[in-house]
């Protein structure tokens, strides 16, 4: 008997480079134009994936994952040429720590333990704790903590879920928010890694379950 696949496919893509990702900046709410190599990123995205025929294309609705987004569609046999936005996807935001150095935000914010990149404070903490302690930072308390950061992002994910079944979905979004779902449903370690400009992860879900097929790749996985 031939079986089904009763689930939605969301191909989650993070936007391409920006210019506060090269050098080095806290960027969540706050923008900066994608650089040529940011470009490359979104246009190779969408060669990647012209496999996958998308039924569905959503982007954060921040100016890098939209442009992002669009580079993707032009560069993709999809006749949908506009994302429809989507800010349940949009990254963490970081309040005070907006476009500071990520080193320097990670030494205030670790303290005495003495960690010197926002890679240990994820390594150390875990995604979760990390965004706790950067909202308990922040003076301005404008800094999104952990349950802030789900409260928004979980009825984006919902929305997906509640698509028809075997649908095809595009997701362009950020760092902070693919790692912090693959923290969640994945494996630690595996699944919270920084997901690099431009790659790909797929998620399965159904009204119940979150399944990661596969972790930023910038090429589709051999079945």
């Amino acid at each position: 008997m031939e079986e089904f696949n009763m689930a939605v496919n969301a191909y989650l893509v993070r936007h391409g480079q920006t210019f506060l990702n090269k050098y080095h900046r806290m960027q969540g709410w706050s923008d900066t134009p994608l650089t040529e190599k940011g470009k490359q990123d979104a246009a190779r995205a969408g060669q990647a994936l012209a496999p996958v025929d998308f039924d569905y294309a959503f982007a954060s609705d921040l100016k890098r994952t939209m442009d992002t987004a669009r580079i993707l569609l032009a560069n993709h046999p999809t006749k949908i040429k506009e994302p429809t936005p989507a800010p349940a996807f949009r990254e963490e935001f970081f309040g005070y720590f907006e476009g500071l150095s990520s080193l320097s935000t990670a030494v205030f914010v670790s303290g005495n333990d003495n960690l010197s990149s926002f890679e240990e404070l994820i390594d150390t903490y875990g995604a979760e704790l990390t965004r706790d302690k950067l909202a308990a930072a922040d003076t301005s308390h404008d800094a999104e903590d952990d349950a802030t950061f789900w409260a928004r992002l979980t009825p984006g994910l919902d929305q997906l879920r509640a698509l028809p079944d075997n649908s095809n979905v595009l997701v362009v979004s950020h760092g902070m928010t693919i790692r912090s779902i693959g923290s969640k449903y994945g494996l630690k370690g595996v699944h919270t890694a920084q997901p690099q400009n431009g790659s790909i992860t797929k998620l399965s879900l159904t009204p119940t379950d979150t399944t990661i097929d596969f972790y930023s790749q910038l090429t589709l996985p051999e079945e």
